[in-house]
């Protein structure tokens, strides 16, 4: 389904069988550090997965870093529009969305909790659709420690330009930044990830008093979105106290 007029502005609606009404819905992100060479398919297992356990799932893709359009401020411009998107679908219950992201995707499922707050103007300001709750797997929480760190191999940089130049970019955009995000957020993360440090998810629950983190051992980066991994139990369990609150 399209969301905007761009290839890349559109996201499969994965329902579960029968005739549920109004379902409610879980928005998947993937990761691949906001550019090009990833897409939604990372996220599609779990989308059906989600489906065969009666849960709606909305599998956005969005223009990326290397793109025309993509990264600031289009990329997030496109996963609010996404999100956004879903106040006009009859077959979910726009009410109860959780965000779930991975990687970079999990930053930016964290951040579209955030959004009710955002100054007039700014990419993703004035939101239709607020989740009440979000889910980071393995994410990149604090993009001003991620620049610092060089996670990525440059991934911040490309996507916001250099802190020292552009901060007021991460302010608007870092889950840290942001805290208290205002909602219920589950971070997953395996402590044999050598791509986004655990250390992005154990800061970002000494920040928020509404996040659990949940450190999973012999996990990496990848397993968080294998659908047959203790780190997906661990969502999954947890899903229906999020999205009825």
């Amino acid at each position: 389904m399209a969301y905007g007029d761009h290839p890349d502005q559109v996201a499969n609606l994965h329902l579960p069988a029968g005739d549920g009404g109004s379902w409610r819905c879980v928005v998947l992100i993937h990761g691949g550090f906001w550019r090009t060479g990833w897409d939604r398919t990372l996220m599609t297992p779990l989308a059906v997965d989600l489906a065969h356990r009666g849960i709606a799932a909305w599998n956005v893709e969005y223009r990326r870093v290397g793109q025309d359009g993509g990264g600031w401020p289009g990329t997030f411009a496109d996963v609010a529009a996404a999100i956004d998107h879903l106040a006009g679908v009859e077959a979910v219950d726009a009410k109860r969305v959780v965000t779930c992201g991975h990687s970079a995707g999990g930053q930016l499922a964290l951040w579209l909790t955030a959004r009710r707050r955002l100054p007039a103007g700014m990419p993703g300001a004035a939101p239709r659709v607020l989740p009440v709750a979000a889910v980071a797997q393995a994410g990149v929480c604090d993009l001003e420690a991620a620049w610092r760190d060089d996670v990525g191999d440059g991934a911040v940089r490309d996507l916001l330009g250099s802190y020292d130049e552009r901060p007021d970019r991460y302010a608007v955009v870092s889950p840290a930044a942001r805290t208290p995000l205002g909602v219920p957020q589950l971070l997953v993360h395996g402590n044999e990830d050598d791509i986004v440090p655990l250390a992005q998810s154990r800061d970002h629950a000494a920040r928020d008093p509404q996040a659990e983190l949940v450190e999973l051992d012999g996990t990496d980066h990848y397993g968080v979105i294998d659908p047959c991994n203790e780190a997906w139990a661990a969502v999954v369990a947890r899903l229906p106290a999020l999205l009825d609150g």
